[in-house]
């Protein structure tokens, strides 16, 4: 496009060259009584496109999703994430240690709308922005990890109700996460299968009924767990319900092995490994089972089957509230302190740095069953990820299993510190950017990242 001017008016004519004719072809011409006027042709046409598409304001081309202070709920964003890879099947650039873990992915009015209903701030942002964030990645302790596919997510829960809440639960319905739930007959039925990513809360894996006996073996609930319990143990052949929760125990290991993600919290993560140590050696007080313990049950233990732990020692004591010495706990009495995450190099231990994405490097602590775990119980091969402060315990840690991974996190709800048999449930519209939960929803994610590999 070329402007021209045409027999000696000063005015100049907008004209479009023509590739047939050679020539230039006016598209505002002067007629006879001196009046100009547009002559129509299909370069006309082509003008006005392209006028209209240079002077309309273009649309960004990106929505960041901030994950530092500016963000007004850090939960639902993580939802709002989800979202993305669920239903507009697009990616997700996790921009891990840019802006606290902030997400990036095209720009779509729906995804607009979607961060309007949930009450998530975005921000929009040009292409030049966006080639700015990431020189800027590329150049310091930060990367990009690429989020393709929403994982498929289950949370292991009974039909029958309990009287305490599971944080994870709370987490995936405030942040509008679809999940599905399952317990011990999917577990046995082999569904695991089709699930990516697990979790496993406030359980017993190593068939005491939750150590209850001590405080609550006279409560209509605790009883009617039992009776239920020991009907669901029969009905699948097994004469204890310490050999049902093996058999749910190993299927769980066997998931991880054969590629599964599992994240576990509270009692689950050490009732989990104790089940697997003792691999049916009868180490449960006859209170509970109706028969003695196995004298030689120390002996016994196999720790090559469990995930996290080992050398532990058993607390059988139906009347203690613990399984083992792998919690560090005061029994709910005090001052929990605080955690502190570690620092990961991003580009060479991307994982790591996914699951501690944080707007917050010390955390309050918190109370639980298992509030966190004896460091010199836990197994070389694992990454700690969160050391609480009084330098002998950690709040949190990974490892991989077969093709899988797992991540146990202590303690019961990051937002209680120390929530107790029969409390209400968190309102977790009050605590909407809590950095402790917010380690949780890093889990729900770390599936859905495309591998890369390592550059060590």
């Amino acid at each position: 496009m070329k402007y021209m001017k045409k027999n000696n008016f000063s005015m100049a004519f907008l004209c479009l060259e023509n590739p047939q004719l050679g020539m230039m072809t006016p598209f505002i011409k002067r007629s006879r009584n001196n009046h100009y006027k547009l002559q129509f042709s299909e370069y006309a046409l082509y003008l006005l496109i392209f006028l209209i598409f240079f002077t309309i304001p273009a649309e960004s081309a990106k929505i960041l999703i901030p994950l530092d202070d500016e963000q007004t709920d850090h939960l639902r964003a993580y939802g709002l994430a989800y979202y993305v890879l669920q239903k507009e099947a697009i990616n997700v650039d996790w921009l891990l240690n840019y802006r606290c873990g902030s997400f990036m992915t095209d720009d779509l009015p729906t995804i607009r709308d979607r961060a309007r209903e949930l009450g998530v701030k975005i921000e929009l942002i040009d292409d030049g922005a966006a080639a700015k964030i990431f020189s800027i990645i590329e150049d310091e302790n930060m990367e990009h990890v690429i989020l393709e596919k929403a994982p498929k997510i289950a949370v292991y829960t009974p039909d029958f109700t309990e009287p305490w809440d599971d944080a994870v639960t709370l987490v995936l319905e405030y942040a509008k996460v679809p999940f599905e739930k399952f317990y011990d007959p999917e577990v046995l039925s082999g569904g695991l299968a089709k699930f990516d990513w697990i979790h496993l809360h406030h359980e017993d894996f190593s068939g005491q009924f939750g150590k209850f006996y001590g405080s609550f073996r006279f409560a209509d609930w605790y009883r009617k767990q039992v009776t239920q319990s020991q009907l669901d143990a029969q009905k699948f052949g097994f004469s204890k319900v310490s050999q049902l929760k093996l058999a749910v125990s190993r299927s769980i290991r066997k998931f991880v092995m054969d590629g599964g993600f599992l994240f576990a919290m509270c009692s689950a993560c050490d009732s989990l490994d104790v089940a697997l140590a003792a691999n049916g050696t009868d180490i449960i007080a006859p209170e509970i089972d109706g028969d003695p313990i196995d004298p030689l049950y120390e002996s016994k233990l196999d720790f090559s089957q469990t995930f996290a732990f080992q050398n532990f020692k058993l607390i059988t004591d139906p009347n203690i509230y613990e399984f083992s010495d792998i919690d560090v706990s005061n029994n709910y009495v005090g001052d929990p302190g605080t955690f502190k995450l570690f620092e990961f190099s991003a580009k060479v231990d991307p994982i790591p740095t996914m699951l501690t994405q944080n707007h917050r490097n010390v955390i309050d602590g918190f109370y639980g069953q298992t509030t966190a775990f004896r460091k010199s119980l836990i197994k070389p091969s694992i990454t700690i990820l969160a050391e609480n402060n009084d330098g002998m315990s950690v709040k949190y840690l990974r490892g991989d299993l077969g093709k899988g991974a797992f991540a146990f996190y202590g303690g019961h709800d990051p937002a209680d510190v120390s929530h107790i048999v029969g409390e209400g449930p968190t309102q977790l519209e009050l605590h909407k950017n809590s950095p402790g939960y917010r380690l949780i929803l890093n889990n729900i994610l770390f599936p859905a990242a495309k591998k890369k590999e390592r550059k060590t």
